[in-house]
């Protein structure tokens, strides 16, 4: 109220820098709605007062897009209003940018008072509700949800009926008897606007819809019956805390180690035992995809019983990946094979590992590896035929090739004469 009523002496710009540096960002919709409500009746504020909200309303958000502005609509209707006063509703021409007898910043460096005094309404055109909802058409929210039943609230503000309407408290007309005026003074009125913004809200009193609440149905046999579960729950003590952790710090140096080089017996020993005893080890021991490779070269039974313990990882398909990729060797083959006969591997992952093999022989070209490799490659295929792990016909064409390309070698017409019998 104390910004209201300055709008006789200050100007509106510096009453705006104090509204947004006394009252927070958060409340100015909230108090934005009040003045509005405020502004509906037009004998709740003066003239002065009633240009001071305008120009809140309207430069609160001006900051922001023009679309982002609630009020715009409020402010349109205002300016079109014929019962307004002629000032109010070309101030907010002015605000909004319609008429160009000033520009807003100058006009902002006036007071209130000093633009009702300057104002001369013979020189000015106000355009028609329809036009202004035109021009800014692209700019005003659409109507926000209202109550179906807003129309049947009752005003909790009621003019007194012995003050004419429209009348100016310091004319005649404004006499309850000659000579004698209500006592209104503008503590007074200020006084009632804070009584009634701090107990009443200004929408009006609606109508309270009260009925009982309706009872529960009945539950039906058979019917599930909604549970409220107590929040009585019990603390459980993790008795792995502070356990010894020796053992998966020896897994991990040994797994180091075989990263490296070859293990003694007893140090494989030791790791299939610690792995057969604590399968969870295999996650901590330290092996990643990228150092399958070392692991199936130097130790082909640890990278055997840890691929079996990875089984259910998520991590287990990249392990196929690097094992598929990497170089066709004899102890590659060797953890294939014990694989196949230990766990049930994916069909994609054999076959793929196969036709690397089978191209692996076809590209090496020293003759005496080259022979050594395709014997390998026979031995591992029989095997896996007579052992049922994979379904020869699916790779019986490239496996067909292969053994006649190698024709030579014994273990290859070996694995053709199989071929044969099974075809």
């Amino acid at each position: 109220m104390g910004l209201l009523n300055s709008g006789d002496q200050r100007p509106f710009d510096e009453i705006m820098a104090d509204f947004n540096s006394n009252f927070p960002r958060p409340l100015h919709f909230t108090l934005c709605s009040r003045l509005s409500n405020l502004l509906e009746n037009k004998k709740m504020l003066k003239p002065t007062q009633r240009l001071v909200t305008l120009a809140i309303l309207n430069q609160t958000y001006s900051s922001e897009q023009s679309s982002s502005n609630p009020f715009l609509p409020f402010l349109i209707n205002a300016a079109c209003d014929d019962e307004a006063e002629k000032s109010e509703r070309a101030f907010i021409l002015q605000l909004l940018g319609s008429i160009n007898s000033g520009s807003i910043k100058e006009v902002l460096k006036l007071s209130a008072a000093d633009f009702i005094k300057s104002f001369d309404p013979s020189s000015l055109f106000f355009p028609q509700l329809e036009q202004l909802q035109q021009q800014y058409h692209n700019k005003v929210h659409a109507e926000p949800f209202s109550c179906l039943f807003k129309d049947t609230c009752v005003k909790n503000v009621v003019p007194d009926p012995d003050i004419p309407h429209g009348c100016d408290e310091n004319s005649p007309e404004f006499e309850l008897q000659p000579g004698v005026k209500p006592k209104i003074g503008s503590g007074d009125r200020d006084d009632m606007i804070t009584g009634l913004l701090q107990n009443l809200s200004l929408e009006g009193l609606g109508p309270r819809w009260i009925r009982p609440r309706p009872p529960r149905l009945p539950i039906l046999d058979g019917e599930l019956v909604w549970l409220n579960p107590g929040n009585n729950h019990e603390l459980l003590w993790d008795y792995g805390m502070c356990a010894d952790t020796s053992r998966g710090a020896a897994v991990r140096d040994l797994i180091t180690k075989a990263l490296k080089g070859p293990l003694a017996p007893a140090q494989q020993e030791q790791v299939l035992v610690e792995l057969t005893n604590d399968p969870k080890l295999v996650y901590h021991c330290g092996l990643t995809p990228k150092k399958l490779p070392e692991l199936v070269e130097n130790n082909p039974l640890i990278a055997v019983e840890v691929l079996i313990k990875l089984m259910n990882s998520p991590e287990i398909s990249e392990y196929f990946t690097v094992l598929v990729s990497m170089d066709m060797s004899l102890h590659s083959m060797e953890v294939v094979n014990r694989l196949t006969t230990a766990v049930e591997l994916p069909t994609e992952f054999v076959h793929m590992y196969i036709t690397n093999c089978i191209s692996s022989c076809e590209n090496i070209k020293d003759k005496y590896m080259q022979n050594r490799l395709v014997r390998l490659v026979c031995v591992f295929l029989q095997s896996l035929i007579r052992n049922k792990i994979i379904n020869v016909q699916d790779l019986f064409i490239e496996v067909q090739a292969f053994c006649i390309e190698f024709s030579r070698i014994r273990e290859a017409a070996g694995l053709f004469r199989l071929l044969k019998t099974l075809e």
